[in-house]
Order: C-alpha cells, then structure tokens, then sequence
C-alpha cells in the first residue's frame, strides 16, 4: 500500500510539474502589447512543428499554421521555440525594415553553427564596431583587386574558357553541370581570396565545394532553429547539427592552410590578395586594443567570402540552365541577340549589357522567379522599434521574407510564369522595377552584389553564345528543390550542344 501511494505521489508530482513548465511557458512567451499578431503557438516548441521547413519562405508568405487557414498582415509573428520572430511581408514593410529602420534592425547575432556566439567574427554574422571595420576593409580590398570594375572581367572570361573546356568534353552527351559550375564560380573568388584558382580535376576542392553545398542546406534546417532555441540542450545532443559544426570546422581548416602557406611566403611590399592584404592590417593594428584584425577574424572572413561568392551565382546559374531547357524559344531569341551584337568572333564584355537588353532581361527574371535567398539572412532588433505600425522590443527576431517581394501580383504581371517581359518596356528597352531586391537592401545589401552581377551577365551570355541547352531525350525540366540557407535546384543532367 505505501509503495501504491508514493507511485501515485510521484504520478502527481510529474503531473503538477509539467503543468506548471506549460502554463509557465505561455505566460513567459505570449505576445506583448502591441506586438504583430500570428497563428496559435503551441508550448515550449512554439509554431516550429507546425511550420513546413521544406518550404519554409511560402509558410511566411502565406500562414497555414496549427489548423489555421488564414491570412495574416504584411506583418506578423511566430513563435520558433523560445524565440519570437517578426516576419515582414510586401515591399513596402521590407523597405521599412531593411531602410527606413536599417540603423535599428543588425543582422542577427544568434548561437550560429557557422560562426561560434561566443566569439562573433567574420562579415555576416557580426555587428557594430567588428562589422564596419571588416566590411570597409573588405570592400576597399576586393576592389583594389577588381571588385566591379572591368579589369576583372579578363578573370571571369579566362574561367569561363576552362569551364567550357569541361563542358565541350561531353560532345553534346548528359552531364551534372553542378560541380563544374560551383567550380568555375568559385575560383572567381578564389582568385581575389587566395590569389589563384583550382583545378577542376582537384579533388580535395571538389570536396570542399560538395561540403560547403551540404553546409548551406544544414544551415536553414530544423536542426539549426532548434539549436538556436536550445543551445544548451542541443550541444549535448547528437544529429544533423554536429555534422554542420564538422563540415564548417573542415572548411575553416582548408583556409587555414592556405593562410598557412601564405604566411610562409608573405611579403609586405607584394600584396597579391585578400589574404595578404589581411595579414598587413593585422601587422599594422598589433598591439591597438580595439583591433578587430586577427587570424581568426581573417577565416571567419574569408569563410564568409568564399561561401557568399560562390553559392548564390552558381546557383543561378544552375537556374539558368533549366529555364533555357524548358523554355527553348526565348533560349533561341537570347542567342539570336546576342550574335546580331556581339556575333561569334569575340567574347561578350560587360560594355555589351547595354546593347542586350532581352538577354538582360531574362538574366533578371531568372534571378527573380530563381529565389535564390527567399527569407534573407535573419535580421534582429537593436532597441524597440515601430514595423507596420506595431512595436518591436529590442532583440526580437526580424525576418525581411523576399519571396513575398519577388512574387508580390502587385509588382508583378504574371509573378509565378517565367517571363522576361518583367524587365522590359513597351518598346523593348531593359527596366528595373523597384521591388527587385534580390540581393536584400540597406546597409546590409550583399557585399558581393557588383561582382555577382558581372559574373552573371558574363558567365550567361559566354554559355548562350556557344551552346545550346537542353534535357536528355525523354527527360522532362524538373523545378523543386533544396531549401536550405539558399533555394537551389536537385541535381539534374542536362545537355550542351556546340553551336
């Protein structure tokens, strides 16, 4: 009998404890006064199980949470665990938090898996003081190198004729394009980085490229959010989590090595990159206490510059390709633009933009309908703001949702059909609509934005001039997707005849 009673003692006990964690739990997490309003949340996991992470920017875009059909205003929130997040909807809510607001909503700091929390570096994840001083030292760098200007373009169209080598290898029989294109992308940057390129038969950075792909997808994954809500528990648990720490530590080691051998061969008077340059400022701010220049800061960077300037281009591309197959007649129409402008003797120059006004038009349309960053990098507030005429308390979760910009029907005449048109005016003469933010806007606009615009154009108009793209026979285009930190397409073979 008194085995019985202590039993039901315990049972009551249990009972009463995860009562209390429950009602305490809502208590904590219920929206302020004030605050956007959202679907239901439930306890302790919030709205994070009711979510569908596999598309997670059209969840945002239009909430069918917990049961619910309904549609919110352009601003409103979710409960991801034990943090809130605000997500901002349409142009005008996105202009506001990302410009009018810009001063007061950073990026957000978060317990990242890609840079540790305790001890933020690099150029995305970091704010203030650490943030400015890298960012102008980047920028300042990589354009003394070449960032946006035509001395770059040289670069790009040397890489292009190594990457069409590989392609015209296949004589017109299927091949992934992934690799080779991630490939070629890359040693772009690679070559402002580090001061040189690699390979494509390299399978150490074949290897490399494949793990910062896996990386990225991780990034965005419930993995990730339920570590940011639950840092503490989940660094003692194993999963998916533990192998994006892994992958990022194995590409921080690659870098280290190459500042390795930079170091052996650093000469102050015969700076060739990134890298050295990076190495001088350290030697110049030694000793200065509030210097944010040092080795780790210097991977964390060049981490940050080798992902950004690789994933989001290549990307595209890939995009490219399968909008060409899919759509033949506007492939045909970009390559007869293209030889009445630029023919087949020369390669394309970045001076040719303004003569391709259908081609450009369709490299934009690709980056729209493409949604390459769909929700943007995860933004969070510095003070107490107002955002759609509710108020944000500081250090609140802001996510800019670009997929509600790219493919708002008031921005857009047909924003769920490919069609270039969008980008084109009544007499055929190239337009730019403002909600055409696919690089996010604000002071935190992509760093990389002119040098991935002149690669799209030039990688882009080099393939259309010399090739004609399309599926293996009895293989029809395919549209989904991974979603992790970008939008990207699953692997396909494709087709590249010579023209």
């Amino acid at each position: 009998i008194w085995s019985d009673d202590l039993h039901f003692q315990v049972n009551l006990l249990l009972i009463f404890v995860a009562v209390f964690i429950l009602i305490a739990d809502l208590i904590k997490n219920r929206r302020p006064a004030s605050f956007p309003p959202g679907p239901r949340m439930f306890p302790i996991v919030g709205n994070m199980l009711s979510v569908d992470h596999k598309k997670l920017h059209e969840s945002m875009t239009k909430v069918k949470l917990a049961g619910l059909d309904q549609t919110y205003g352009d601003v409103y929130s979710l409960r991801m665990g034990q943090r809130f997040v605000v997500v901002v909807n349409g142009f005008d809510a996105v202009k506001e938090a990302l410009i009018t607001q810009g001063d007061n909503i950073h990026m957000l700091n978060f317990q990242c898996l890609f840079h540790p929390v305790y001890c933020p570096s690099g150029l995305l994840f970091t704010n203030g003081n650490t943030w400015r001083e890298q960012r102008r030292f980047a920028l300042f760098t990589l354009r003394n190198f070449g960032l946006g200007k035509k001395s770059l373009e040289p670069v790009i169209l040397d890489e292009f004729t190594h990457c069409a080598q590989e392609i015209t290898g296949y004589k017109g029989k299927p091949f992934y394009p992934h690799l080779i294109i991630n490939n070629a992308v890359s040693n772009i940057i690679c070559s402002l980085v580090f001061g040189h390129r690699f390979e494509y038969d390299d399978e150490k950075f074949k290897g490399m490229i494949e793990m910062c792909e896996k990386g990225i997808q991780l990034q965005a994954s419930i993995w990730t959010r339920l570590y940011n809500s639950f840092p503490h528990l989940m660094r003692r648990l194993p999963g998916p989590h533990k192998t994006l720490q892994n992958i990022w530590e194995d590409v921080k080691k690659f870098i280290r090595e190459e500042l390795q051998d930079h170091k052996q061969n650093w000469d102050p008077s015969d700076q060739r990159d990134y890298i050295d340059c990076y190495l001088n400022e350290i030697q110049m701010t030694k000793g200065q206490t509030d210097s944010t220049f040092d080795d780790a800061n210097l991977v964390a960077c060049v981490l940050d510059l080798f992902v950004a300037g690789t994933e989001t281009t290549s990307t595209t591309l890939r995009w490219a390709f399968l909008y060409m197959a899919k759509y033949p007649e506007i492939q045909e129409k970009v390559q007869a633009e293209i030889d009445t402008v630029i023919g087949q003797s020369r390669q394309p120059s970045m001076e040719d933009r303004a003569n391709l006004p259908y081609t450009d038009a369709v490299i934009h349309e690709i980056q729209r309908i493409g949604n390459i960053v769909p929700l943007n990098l995860p933004h969070s507030t510095t003070r107490e703001v107002q955002l759609g005429g509710y108020t944000i308390p500081k250090g609140v979760t802001v996510v800019p949702n670009l997929t509600s910009v790219l493919f708002n029907k008031n921005d857009w005449e047909t924003p769920h059909t490919f069609n270039p048109g969008h980008f084109l005016n009544e007499e055929g003469k190239f337009v730019k609509p403002a909600a055409f933010i696919p690089f996010s806007a604000g002071k935190r606009q992509c760093l990389g934005e002119s040098l991935a615009k002149m690669e799209l154009f030039l990688f882009f108009t080099s393939f259309m001039q010399r090739y004609t793209f399309s599926m293996p026979v009895g293989v029809k285009p395919v549209f989904d997707y991974h979603l992790g930190a970008t939008r990207a397409p699953l692997h396909y073979e494709l087709c590249a005849m010579s023209r």
